[in-house]
């Protein structure tokens, strides 16, 4: 939902109502993942997108039937419905998308929503998308680290405690998924769906090396919706106006922010670490610090292979494990033939997709099976 918040604020605080499409669960080779979000705004804009083009259509229409009722509807879309092809759904794929009316009375908590997600303070929507009670389906629960204040309910304190469990956890490593329960939060049963969206903190993307290469994967970071940092121990290159698209540019000795970073608990298991200096003095202290980090998602380094094997040999005689120094990707990103800056970038980016999705990164058309995996 974040790339539509913005405008479903605006709508909010003007006291108008929005259809607002969620996709709950997919099945098989589904274009969007849980969570994408499509809008029907008070005088009918389609805003955002549930499907990358298959089902808008069927959803724009179901959206202008709710705002029009205020009933919400969880609609399941796929090939095996005989108006699969009429909505476009041809991929395979199987969408289950939960349309609601969403204005100030249904969903007073939304201000305060939109507030955490700004600050990056970590907070989770519950909401039933499915019950044997139509009157509980639409209730909401704002679940927010433990120690923090909840809001709304789930329609029953038995179900909102159920539910507040379950949530913390998917919160605390920034899942979105649907849960089910009995109608009245039973471990043990079925009739209850209840859709938890989490918006954990941006993940990080931390740019070792103030070269041209990084101002391109910085770019490219930012473009994936990444918090990008520059970090460099040369004042002179380290600077704002050479990284416009990073978030923030440090002046330090790599190592020790790193360490520092991670000494302050802002180091988790979605970080992705490029070490872009190719420069002992810098990069070996580096790595030596990074592949010894419990978690991150990715750590690279680029350089030549005479460069990628004499850091090797530096790093075992600093007393790295075999199991640490293979945490390492070097050289750094796929084999695209890249040459330019901008090209390498994307094939450092090509090979952070692929370890985080489990890709091959080999041509899909030299390949059989699902396509998302």
């Amino acid at each position: 939902m974040r790339d539509v918040l913005d405008r479903l604020l605006s709508w909010w605080n003007a006291g108008e109502s929005v259809a607002v499409g969620t996709v709950v669960a997919t099945f098989e080779s589904a274009p969007r993942p849980p969570g994408a979000v499509m809008l029907v705004g008070p005088g009918l804009e389609a805003v955002g997108s549930v499907s990358g083009g298959c089902v808008e259509g069927a959803v724009y229409q179901l959206g202008e039937e709710v705002l029009a009722s205020g009933t919400p509807v969880l609609q399941r879309y796929g090939v095996s419905d005989e108006s699969a092809f009429a909505v476009g759904l041809t991929c395979g794929g199987i969408l289950d998308i939960f349309v609601e009316k969403v204005d100030r009375t249904s969903f007073p908590e939304l201000a305060e929503v939109a507030a955490d997600i700004a600050a990056g303070r970590p907070v989770a929507v519950a909401t039933v998308v499915a019950h044997p009670d139509p009157a509980r389906i639409g209730h909401r629960l704002i679940v927010r680290p433990e120690g923090t204040q909840t809001a709304g309910s789930l329609g029953s304190e038995r179900a909102d405690d159920a539910v507040l469990d379950d949530a913390r956890g998917l919160l605390a490593n920034g899942r979105t998924e649907t849960l089910e329960y009995g109608p009245d939060g039973q471990r043990r049963g079925e009739g209850m769906r209840v859709f938890v969206s989490s918006y954990a903190p941006v993940p990080r993307l931390l740019v070792f090396g103030a070269i041209d290469f990084a101002a391109a994967v910085a770019r490219l970071g930012s473009f994936l919706g990444y918090r990008v940092t520059v970090c460099d121990a040369r004042a002179v290159f380290a600077t704002a106006s050479r990284f416009p698209s990073a978030d923030e540019v440090i002046v330090d000795w790599p190592h020790r922010y790193l360490s520092g970073e991670s000494a302050a608990g802002r180091i988790d298991d979605r970080t992705v670490i490029c070490v872009l200096t190719h420069d002992p003095k810098f990069d070996v202290p580096l790595l030596e610090v990074a592949l010894r980090l419990p978690q991150v998602a990715y750590i690279g380094a680029m350089g030549s292979r005479r460069t990628h094997d004499d850091r090797l040999k530096r790093l075992r005689e600093a007393g790295l494990t075999e199991a640490e120094v293979a945490r390492l990707a070097s050289p750094i990103g796929l084999d695209l033939g890249a040459r330019t800056p901008e090209e390498t970038a994307v094939s450092i980016a090509a090979e952070i997709i692929a370890q985080r999705w489990g890709g091959a990164g080999q041509r899909l058309s030299a390949a059989a099976g699902p396509i998302h995996h």
